[in-house]
């Protein structure tokens, strides 16, 4: 039975490594800011780039450093301190965050090569395949949907394959919703603090801290991203390294929260559901944009403007508003899923959010077709 003392304990240090993530990530990013315009390494501006202007996209080079370091010398001090509870915690914990490292060192490097030269996405998914596969040999991977489509308990072998779909997909979902400032960043931190208090709460102190060390490491890029000017030179993309890293760690955290069940707040809440709702809106409007892409006969790889963001711009409102517009959507997807998955069936509740997400999306471009007539009409006004 864990005492207040001890509670307090994980609470400092899951402060101290979000404190120093942030320190650390603030620190790096307006050096990589001066090396990038000195270097004239530059997010290159077309028809599909929304922003305006010369922007690095390094930022996410930050954020792997930040997170490891925050992390390795909160847990590094506590055993020096002779801490019988961080010991306690690694004991049982050490192989899957050991196994999650090297899964974020092979994206970080990937992603930092695709930032700087060009890496073609076969090659990625390579890479995200890989590291899903040595997220399967720590231990973790799905192997129950905990009533998803009707789905309990599955075979061994079944959810190391389901295991992987789901790494490539989110880690990709991540990577394509970054399209305007503070959305990937900002759906991730909501997703991070939330996966934080869930393995908190559940006595998975561990996994709570690389959450929350990993939130930290966003919030200064979220303040260059969003307010900075970049005729200061003060603004920064986190581009691909930063949303592998960023996708790899969520994805870990969320078959983490079906693997370790954490029993929090007394209640039966359903992990599947748990796992999945901080992640609705990256993982719901990828499969919408793709299905859309293959239906018009394009390549489902090839960028274009489909995203949810792009339909909010196409209304008319600005990136800021859009912004919240979505944050906002996220915490209502969490809150309805967390709060009804104790008393709903896990599929009715899917079910209802892809009813609610795809009614969102047909008024959104009735919506966008309304405006587009009524501006073609007052053009001949």
């Amino acid at each position: 039975m864990l005492t207040h003392d001890n509670l307090l304990y994980w609470l400092e240090n899951d402060l101290l490594v979000f404190a120093i993530s942030v320190v650390i990530a603030g620190i790096i990013i307006p050096q990589i800011l001066l090396i990038a315009f000195r270097r004239k390494l530059f997010d290159e501006v077309d028809e599909r780039k929304i922003h305006r202007g010369v922007v690095p996209r390094l930022g996410g080079i930050a954020f792997f450093p930040a997170m490891l370091f925050s992390i390795a010398i909160v847990i590094a001090l506590n055993l020096r301190c002779g801490s019988e509870l961080m010991d306690l915690a690694l004991t049982t914990k050490l192989v899957p965050f050991l196994f999650e490292i090297c899964a974020i060192i092979l994206l970080y490097l990937v992603g930092l090569a695709d930032d700087l030269i060009g890496v073609r996405y076969m090659a990625k998914f390579v890479v995200q395949i890989i590291a899903a596969i040595l997220l399967v040999c720590s231990g973790m991977y799905i192997h129950n949907l905990f009533g998803i489509l009707w789905i309990h308990e599955m075979p061994a072998i079944l959810g190391w394959i389901i295991t992987a779909f789901v790494v490539v997909y989110v880690v990709n979902a991540i990577n394509l919703i970054d399209g305007i400032d503070g959305l990937a960043s900002g759906l991730s931190t909501i997703a991070l603090m939330f996966y934080a208090v869930v393995f908190f709460n559940g006595h998975e102190y561990i996994f709570s801290m690389i959450a929350a060390a990993t939130a930290g490491t966003l919030f200064p890029f979220f303040y260059y991203n969003v307010f900075g000017d970049p005729k200061k030179q003060k603004k920064i993309f986190m581009g691909d390294t930063g949303a592998l890293t960023t996708g790899m760690v969520l994805v870990f955290c969320a078959i983490a929260v079906i693997c370790s069940k954490p029993d929090f707040l007394d209640v039966e809440y359903n992990p599947a559901m748990v796992a999945l709702s901080p992640l609705v809106i990256p993982c719901f409007d990828v499969f919408r944009v793709y299905f859309h892409r293959v239906r018009r006969h394009r390549n489902p790889f090839l960028p274009d403007k489909c995203h949810i963001h792009h339909k909010l711009l196409a209304l008319g409102f600005n990136q800021r508003i859009a912004l919240m517009m979505i944050l906002a959507a996220s915490l209502v997807f969490i809150g309805f899923n967390v709060i009804l998955s104790p008393y709903m069936n896990a599929t009715v509740l899917l079910i209802c959010d892809v009813f609610i997400w795809t009614v969102a999306n047909v008024l959104l471009t009735k919506a966008i077709r309304r405006r587009e007539t009524k501006l073609q009409t007052s053009l001949y006004d």
